[in-house]
């Protein structure tokens, strides 16, 4: 029966290896799931504008075509931070993992 030895440093590479693989995965199933909903599925998350109801008394019109623009502006603007924020997550979790996989492999050869 061998006997497992517990090491707190191995133990920190594995908890930080799986972390910075945890955010690679995370970041790149936002990236399929925009991807989709860009490329494939182009109406997935589209809202139809619908003009408010006008309230007695108010003299001010809306401008239904302006505020059409408005709402694809905003829709673009959050493709784009969509977008940023997974690529982002990828940038971080890409290098944190594979600094600390390699770490392991280090470690599990130097015990051989």
């Amino acid at each position: 029966m061998r006997l497992v030895k517990i090491n707190l440093r191995l133990l920190y590479l594995y908890l930080f290896s799986f972390v910075g693989l945890l955010i690679v995965v995370i970041g790149s199933i936002r990236l399929v799931d925009l991807g989709l909903k860009v490329f494939v599925f182009k109406d997935a998350d589209k809202f139809e504008y619908v003009a408010p109801a006008r309230v007695d008394g108010e003299k001010q019109m809306v401008d239904v075509e302006e505020e059409k623009r408005r709402s694809e502006r905003e829709w673009q603007r959050q493709r784009q931070r969509e977008f940023t924020g997974s690529m982002s997550m990828i940038a971080v979790g890409l290098p944190l993992y594979l600094y600390h996989w390699k770490m392991i492999q280090k470690e599990h050869k130097r015990e051989i």
